[in-house]
């Protein structure tokens, strides 16, 4: 096939962004996607500031197609996700967790040159995924990542239509981990820091709502099987534990670099679990889009335009806490 060559939005040492281009040859098993929509997640927050073309979160129309590419046609509408490839042979991609290949290809570990934040991509099909009717394009992108990663939590690890869920942050992943809560059935409990978000959450499924700020003991009636974190910073264990249940599960989504703490004893006399989980393989992340579209789930998003100036903004509206509550890039023939 032969060449393409696009604009790419990137980061730098300065934190600006730069505009650049980047030529791809087109190879048998790749689609070349003009891009119509990019999400802006917090992990873009701690790239911002390397060589590299940024958002993970892509939706677009594609243009060209392999001669090995049997999935896809010219004029639909793909998008991907945290996950740019893997091996497909070892025991983790066999048992549909490629996510955890040791060969993997992941956002800000490799493919440095391309990314959403641009006017087109290069992708292997395999790692792509049809975007349903249901679904409007400035509502699947921050699906590729945020739904992704609490839909892949509750999806994962034995979540009961019977069971408790609650909710701590309610932002761009926690809002969604609401809706898909409920929507599988779950009691759902919210938790945030000022009733500000009261409203909202119950009016995406929540059945309670419950402010944190101040608050020395929290009395919820029965206590939570799960919890899911999704707050910018690691909640107050000391708060949380006394209302999760007996052989719970505790799911930190929250990204951070430092350590993981929290007290010991309450581990080992609940018997609570703590699952490490992030993003999807692709199986569930088909599910998550088929499950999205289904129940009408949707992301609420504030949109920017796909150009330089509109990253800058976007990003600063959302080191400030500003985004409500997924920034959705559109690219400006839109």
């Amino acid at each position: 096939m032969s060449g393409v060559e696009f604009t790419v939005y990137k980061g730098s040492s300065s934190g600006k962004i730069v505009e650049s281009k980047v030529h791809k040859d087109l190879k048998p098993d790749e689609v070349l996607i003009r891009i119509t929509h990019a999400g802006l997640c917090g992990t873009d927050l701690h790239y911002k500031h390397q060589d590299m073309v940024l958002s993970h979160e892509g939706i677009g129309i594609v243009e060209q197609i392999g001669s090995n590419v049997g999935s896809f046609k010219v004029g639909d509408r793909a998008g991907w996700g945290y996950l740019h490839d893997a091996c497909l042979r070892c025991d983790q991609c066999l048992s549909g967790n490629e996510i955890y290949c040791s060969k993997r290809a992941l956002y800000g570990g490799a493919d440095f040159d391309q990314g959403a934040c641009a006017t087109h991509a290069v992708w292997k099909e395999a790692f792509l995924f049809h975007i349903p009717a249901a679904i409007s394009s400035p509502d699947a992108a921050p699906l590729m990542c945020a739904g992704a990663t609490v839909f892949n939590a509750l999806e994962n690890f034995d979540v009961r239509p019977t069971d408790r869920v609650g909710v701590v942050g309610i932002g761009g992943l926690g809002h969604l981990a609401i809706q898909f809560a409920a929507k599988m059935g779950c009691d759902v409990v919210a938790f945030s820091g000022t009733d500000s978000k009261k409203a909202m959450a119950l009016s995406l499924g929540a059945k309670e709502f419950y402010a944190t700020k101040g608050v020395e003991k929290l009395d919820i009636g029965r206590p939570v099987d799960h919890l899911v974190v999704t707050a910018s910073m690691t909640p107050d264990w000391n708060l949380y534990l006394p209302i999760i249940a007996r052989r719970a599960t505790i799911y930190p989504l929250t990204v951070s670099s430092g350590d993981f703490s929290i007290p010991h004893l309450s581990l080992i006399d609940k018997g609570i679990r703590i699952q490490g989980t992030g993003c999807s393989s692709r199986g569930v992340h088909i599910k998550m889009l088929e499950f999205t579209a289904l129940h009408g789930i949707k992301p609420i998003v504030q949109e920017f335009p796909l150009t330089s100036e509109g990253i800058e903004e976007a990003i600063g509206k959302l080191v400030k806490g500003q985004i409500r509550y997924r920034a959705v890039l559109v690219a400006p023939q839109i």
